[in-house]
């Protein structure tokens, strides 16, 4: 629809985790490379953030710079229970699920021995971890570290989630999963400056170097946003369907106010 108006060759502001369109913030830039560093260790890492900060688009991005050495298992929906979680990594790990736990555990440490043979590390990467229903899942999901060696672990666990996750974390029943966590690290906003470059950068990958948004438009997109990707991308992607509509060959203040306005983000209820 807009694209071919305002000469793009794709929808810039989409909201799929497309690792293509990554912007590397100072503290994206330093969070992949916490990751990173993390599974190349071996160790829990626990990422936080707040919703629509990029934590899922981030992981796309530890995805693709993994190598043909690394097994990688992702969760998507942690809503299990202890016994639903382990039979997932079983299958995960293409081992008949259809077992008593004990010999599902003996199974996934055989397997996770076998990668390391052969040089391969398992990464189990769990998203929207703050969906993990109770402390018994954690649990299990703290034992699986135990599968390690004298010198090194087997393995490396992602935890990403939501603020309340590490709220959730601190309490003292979680205190055994907690001391194992290597590196933590949050995702904050985006300055105003980031999200100009944010928005500049998305554009170019879509095929336009010249301006959309007029800069007055560009200071209330920093303002509504608060700096989150996600509500940058709402802001930004509607602004165009009603510039298009209108058929204005900018985006100025008035359209980026009565979209902030129409999705709630602009204080006014």
């Amino acid at each position: 629809m807009y694209e071919t108006y305002y000469g793009l060759n794709s929808k810039p502001f989409s909201k799929t985790p497309d690792p293509r369109f990554l912007f590397y913030s100072k503290a994206h830039e330093e969070a992949l490379a916490r990751l990173q560093h993390g599974v190349e260790e071996k160790e829990i890492i626990l990422l936080t953030g707040e919703v629509g900060s990029g934590k899922t688009t981030l992981s796309r991005a530890l995805l693709d710079s993994l190598g043909e050495k690394h097994r990688v298992i992702l969760i998507l929906n942690p809503r299990l229970t202890p016994a639903q979680f382990i039979r997932t990594i079983a299958r995960r790990f293409d081992i008949d699920h259809n077992q008593q736990k004990d010999d599902l555990l003996e199974a996934i440490h055989g397997k996770v021995y076998e990668d390391y043979t052969k040089g391969i590390t398992p990464v189990i990467i769990i998203d929207e971890a703050q969906l993990v229903p109770d402390r018994n899942t954690f649990e299990e999901i703290r034992l699986l570290t135990n599968f390690q060696l004298d010198d090194q672990n087997l393995l490396s666990l992602v935890l990403i989630g939501q603020p309340d996750l590490l709220t959730r974390l601190k309490r003292k029943t979680y205190l055994p999963l907690r001391q194992r966590i290597g590196l933590f690290y949050h995702l904050s906003p985006l300055s105003a400056e980031e999200s100009r470059q944010y928005i500049e950068h998305r554009l170019r990958l879509s095929g336009r170097t010249d301006t959309i948004f007029t800069e007055e438009a560009l200071e209330l997109i920093c303002k509504f946003s608060g700096g989150v990707p996600r509500n940058i991308n709402n802001i930004a992607s509607n602004s165009l369907m009603e510039g298009f509509g209108n058929a204005a060959q900018l985006i100025d203040k008035e359209i980026i106010a009565d979209i902030a306005h129409e999705l709630g983000m602009n204080g006014v209820k």
